[in-house]
């Protein structure tokens, strides 16, 4: 169940009021009349099962709430109560399926914005995945990727591509570009840093490095399952299932591939440097591709649920 707290300019009161008895998921519905100070209106509380929200949102939207009042959602952790059954079992579909684009944009938006914290997170977890790929130890790569914070951008292109939104789209390339960019700046340095005090070497770099050296060795099994992961990405961000983001977060070797590239370019060895690029970039289009199909394929199922209500 989604939790909605409603500001309602005076004047919407009945319109708002029938949209939610116009849908079947809504259930106790509360109305505190004059409640509210800023903006000026009433207080209406609900709740909704989850696969019936994003149809009301869109309601709520048509009716100016967003503009001339407050629609404010958040998730139901518990509820005991037989009218909140019900609800959920007239609500066409199941909550789990249910793709609220509202909930959905809104986390996209705010994972893939360019922020410090951002770019710190994602320069930290490549110069880790640097001494990982040096050291030739998958447990530092692996904690890197988990690390790295990449597919908040990802997933955000994803959404802005299918919901056909230019500026969030054009927001989280920006994200992708400026931070690995500003990443591998930092880790060539970190790179040479680290060999001038003699923690990393030459010889180490180019040795076989058997545990780490499909970083910058390509094939078509790196755009596999980098696509498996913007699949289960995205099907865990429109579930609100932010535990499985962690195994896609190691799953797939950006990170990584950014960091090798990095320390080939410090040493000038520009085969791996190549190598490492093509493995990132495969990985970064085999998660925006799978993102799409899956939103497209969740929308189009969605529909159809909607459909033999």
């Amino acid at each position: 169940m989604l939790h909605l707290r409603l500001i309602v300019p005076t004047d919407l009161r009945d319109a708002v009021l029938g949209c939610l008895d116009g849908e079947v998921g809504v259930t106790h519905v509360i109305v505190l009349p004059g409640s509210a100070v800023r903006p000026a209106g009433d207080v209406v509380l609900c709740d909704v099962a989850r696969e019936a929200a994003d149809e009301l949102l869109k309601g709520l939207r048509a009716l100016g709430l967003a503009e001339r009042g407050a629609i404010d959602v958040e998730e139901v952790e518990l509820s005991i109560s037989a009218a909140a059954d019900e609800a959920e079992r007239l609500a066409p579909g199941e909550g789990a399926d249910a793709l609220v684009w509202e909930a959905v944009s809104d986390l996209a938006n705010e994972e893939s914005t360019l922020t410090g914290v951002f770019l710190a997170l994602l320069a930290v977890a490549t110069m880790l995945a640097a001494c990982g790929a040096v050291l030739d130890s998958a447990i530092l790569v692996v904690g890197a990727m988990a690390v790295g914070p990449e597919f908040g951008p990802l997933a955000g292109l994803c959404v802005a591509v299918v919901q056909r939104r230019a500026r969030p789209a054009l927001r989280s390339l920006a994200a992708l570009v400026v931070g690995f960019t500003v990443a591998m700046v930092l880790t060539v340095g970190f790179s040479l840093l680290m060999d001038g005090l003699g923690l990393f070497s030459r010889e180490a770099f180019d040795a076989a490095r058997p545990n780490t050296s499909f970083i910058w060795k390509p094939d078509a099994m790196s755009f596999v399952v980098a696509f498996l992961a913007g699949v289960a990405g995205l099907l865990s961000l429109t579930s609100a299932r932010a535990g499985a983001l962690v195994g896609v977060a190691i799953s797939v070797t950006t990170v990584p591939a950014a960091a090798n590239a990095a320390v080939a370019l410090s040493y000038g060895d520009f085969g791996q440097a190549w190598g490492s690029a093509l493995q990132l970039a495969l990985n970064l289009a085999g998660i925006v591709v799978a993102g799409v199909l899956t939103l497209l394929v969740q929308q189009g199922a969605w529909r159809l649920v909607l459909g033999r209500r």
